[in-house]
């Protein structure tokens, strides 16, 4: 994932879209203790602004430089550049040690992670009993009838330029190797769906599609998925360009505890 974002980070900033704040206090009713949370591939920090608001201190944590730079300031976020270079004992020691943390959360990242080495890093950091894992991501947009169509076949456009790794999200994260005990938010090979509400303007919703990683692949092979003419397309049938729409992301989300 290192590199990943780096050259779209300021469309990642601008045009991703931010979760519910229900998320992250439903969340907070799972943990007995608030002290400290660890949001891993924190991007732009738009999980970890949420998580503060319920735990005295958040870590966020991304593989990539360029997006932590980024990230939106808060009192009781610590933001960190984790090269894959780090060890696994120098990840523990930095988040804050071996069975402190109360709640881990991954936003629309985990399926690009090394799985069993995740794994293993969030059992020995979560706290035992209490500690609890969340995972989410979104897939599906619904816009309106004219315009959904039309970003389908965009959509089918990108397919040949994503990385295997993303293979987990097209089903909804039903595949997602989880192996923790529910704690009433899906289950392994059952995600609870939820949905992302959202406010948008075409040029945020454009930003979204450009902080893509298979639009930028294209490009580094000389594709231009988001053509001036794709993009007329696009914002036709949305409305013209100074249009706020209500739009909903189909997100879905795996929340568990360590198996004692």
């Amino acid at each position: 994932m290192a590199g990943k974002f780096d050259k779209q980070a300021d469309f990642y900033v601008n045009g991703r879209p931010t979760y519910p704040t229900e998320w992250y206090s439903m969340l907070a009713a799972l943990t007995p203790h608030h002290a400290l949370a660890w949001d891993v591939g924190t991007g732009n920090g738009q999980a970890a602004i949420g998580i503060a608001e319920h735990y005295e201190q958040v870590v966020g944590t991304d593989v990539s430089e360029a997006q932590v730079k980024l990230a939106m300031p808060h009192p009781r976020i610590r933001y960190l550049h984790t090269p894959l270079s780090i060890t696994d004992d120098e990840l523990v020691a930095l988040i804050g040690g071996e069975n402190s943390v109360d709640l881990i959360t991954v936003a629309t990242a985990v399926h690009w992670f090394e799985f069993p080495k995740f794994y293993f890093l969030v059992t020995r950091l979560l706290r035992k009993p209490g500690g609890v894992i969340a995972v989410w991501a979104y897939r599906g947009i619904v816009v309106s009838p004219i315009f959904d169509p039309i970003m389908k076949h965009f959509y089918e456009t990108t397919l040949p330029y994503w990385d295997p790794k993303i293979v987990g999200v097209f089903d909804d994260y039903k595949t997602l190797p989880f192996p923790f005990e529910s704690v009433g938010i899906g289950c392994e090979g059952k995600p609870q769906q939820l949905d992302i509400p959202q406010e948008v303007s075409f040029e945020k919703f454009l930003n979204m599609l450009r902080s893509w990683s298979p639009v930028n692949t294209a490009k580094d092979q000389g594709v231009d998925l988001l053509s001036e003419s794709v993009v007329k397309e696009l914002e036709s049938a949305w409305g013209g360009p100074k249009l706020i729409r209500s739009i909903t992301y189909k997100g879905f989300m795996l929340a568990g505890k360590v198996k004692l």
